[in-house]
């Protein structure tokens, strides 16, 4: 899905990003200029070299997937912005020292990781005392694999008129299972990703174990390009689908960098799990995972 991926994102983020996620991603992460910025699960990697350009003393990103590196480093050599690119796992991050960065950004990408508890654990380590980490979610409370949808209803006013009511329906919150996530490539394909949904109190829990606390938390609302073009669009405007938190050292505790232990494996993916959101989901059921259609 590396290329599929790259093509979507281009170098501004497609429609779910650049028009729900992104602007309060980016608010929130503020002047970049002469910070050490590290981008988790940096993906073809246009927001970190939108960082470099922006004058990040370093702006470095890191992806598990070789192709999807390989797709980011492609960019790079077509238009240089400083940006460096990594392969290597985030519960893991090895080629990194303590204390290396003054920003850590992982950008919808929790949610996908198996080992979030040791990704946050790394985060912690590397990041300097007085530093940051963002990162968005799909919203825990909203948007659970198939376990959350939509409802609208033509509901009769008592002056005769009719209108739309929009709900949404949430089931298992507390269930924590993994489920498989199809995406519809375009092509007649099929393509599959795997999701771990948490509660925020999983995720509080993560934070403060690994020394953090909370200090911004924030619900993305859309703006009015994916009010026009997404069929859920309107629908966000009432309830939200994403999650961005602000995360940063804990002054008052003493911090100790350590390492993430064996992984933590849950039950068996579900097959045909699938949450509310992009209009590239298989069957237009969505996610707020990664984002629109095709060339969005």
């Amino acid at each position: 899905m590396a290329t599929w991926r790259d093509l979507r994102m281009g170098d501004a983020g497609d429609l779910w990003h650049r028009a729900i996620i992104d602007p309060t991603v980016l608010r929130m992460v503020g002047r970049v200029q002469g910070r050490r910025i590290l981008d988790l699960a940096c993906g073809n990697g246009y927001l970190t070299r939108r960082w470099a350009r922006a004058g990040a003393a370093s702006s470095v990103g890191l992806d598990l997937s070789r192709k999807t590196i390989a797709c980011a480093r492609r960019r790079e050599r077509a238009a240089p912005t400083g940006a460096e690119f990594v392969q290597g796992s985030a519960t893991a991050m090895t080629k990194f020292a303590d204390r290396s960065f003054d920003l850590v950004v992982a950008n919808m990408a929790l949610m996908d990781i198996e080992d979030a508890a040791g990704v946050v654990r790394e985060v912690a380590r590397v990041l300097a005392p007085e530093g940051r980490f963002i990162f968005s979610i799909c919203h825990p409370c909203f948007d659970l694999d198939e376990r959350s949808g939509w409802v609208v209803e033509r509901v009769r006013e008592a002056n005769g008129y009719w209108h739309d009511v929009v709900w949404r329906k949430v089931r298992g919150y507390r269930t924590e299972v993994p489920s498989e996530v199809p995406w519809d490539m375009g092509t007649g394909e099929t393509g599959w990703t795997t999701s771990y949904h948490r509660t925020l109190g999983t995720y509080s829990r993560y934070l403060h174990d690994a020394g953090l606390v909370i200090r911004r938390l924030e619900e993305p609302a859309p703006l009015p390009e994916a009010v026009r073009k997404s069929p859920q669009g309107p629908y966000m405007l009432e309830v939200p689908l994403h999650l961005v938190i602000e995360a940063v050292p804990d002054a008052t505790r003493r911090q100790v960098p350590t390492r993430p232990g064996s992984r933590t494996r849950g039950r068996s993916p579900r097959r045909g799990g699938r949450r509310s959101g992009s209009d590239a989901r298989r069957r237009d059921t969505g996610s707020s995972r990664r984002g629109s259609s095709p060339g969005s």
